[in-house]
């Protein structure tokens, strides 16, 4: 899932409310911006997303990415109850999606709803640095969320992806092509590319690229090894390469790593 490899995301939440929907309630159709995602507690309403039509119901979790046209109403014999958080990802990260469904099923677990609940408290009273607390807390509903997310999916993954998975895991400094890994799993280059995104939502390129500068970024972490010592080692042979792609997945050069490890 690409999400979990942006470890410099942060979530700035501008709107919450306990939503206890009148019978009438509605929202209007729009194209949104930010990301909503909503915890319906009790009731029914019906959403529209890019002209789709889901119906949710208690326990269900909606997530409307931003750049969606969202339209919504309530039922008038069940009113929706509800807590939605509105929140963009701080620049430049905002295009990042969660990787929910519109509507996911059994999501809302005792432990989320606990932190739905504290989260309220800390918006409503706004105490001294109360955006710091909630944004505390709202990470930890992400947390739960997408790690009880993992394990489902984790469970789904065709075995032969897990064996390649380990296996770029520790051969990534070698000259690794999807047609070699393809012959190791009888499969069609093509159809394994097409397997591979659809199990761990990155390409194998990404995927090999993401365990490339990872690696990279620890090694010089601990100073051993010059930036280009360190791309050579970890698979590349392009310097410019590896250092416009390491700056673009970390957000900083390979040459701040060592000053930033030391504080």
């Amino acid at each position: 899932m690409e999400l979990y490899y942006h470890p410099h995301l942060v979530p700035n939440i501008f709107l919450f409310v306990e939503r206890k929907c009148f019978p009438d309630w509605t929202i209007q159709r729009s194209t949104i911006s930010f990301h909503d995602l909503t915890f319906v507690i009790e009731g029914r309403a019906s959403y529209y997303i890019n002209g789709e039509k889901y119906n949710v119901e208690a326990g269900d979790l909606i997530y409307v990415p931003g750049g969606s046209v969202r339209e919504a109403h309530t039922f008038k014999s069940c009113p929706m109850h509800a807590f939605p958080f509105n929140f963009y990802w701080a620049s430049p990260h905002n295009d990042i999606r969660l990787p929910f469904g519109i509507v996911t099923k059994r999501m809302i677990t005792k432990e989320i709803l606990g932190y739905i609940r504290e989260f309220n408290q800390v918006w409503m009273s706004k105490q001294p640095f109360y955006l710091i607390q909630a944004r505390a807390i709202f990470e930890l509903i992400l947390h739960r969320l997408l790690s009880n997310f993992a394990r489902q999916s984790s469970m789904q993954v065709d075995p032969r992806i897990k064996k390649l998975i380990a296996y770029i895991t520790e051969s990534y400094a070698e000259p690794l092509k999807i047609g070699d890994l393809a012959e190791r799993v009888k499969l069609n280059p093509v159809y394994l590319g097409k397997l591979f995104k659809e199990s761990t939502g990155s390409t194998f390129r990404e995927f090999l690229n993401r365990i490339r500068i990872n690696n990279a970024e620890m090694m010089l972490a601990d100073g051993d090894f010059t930036v280009t010592e360190t791309a050579e080692r970890c698979g590349f042979q392009d310097i410019s390469y590896f250092s416009n792609l390491f700056k673009e997945m970390k957000g900083y050069p390979p040459s701040a790593v060592r000053k930033i490890a030391e504080g």
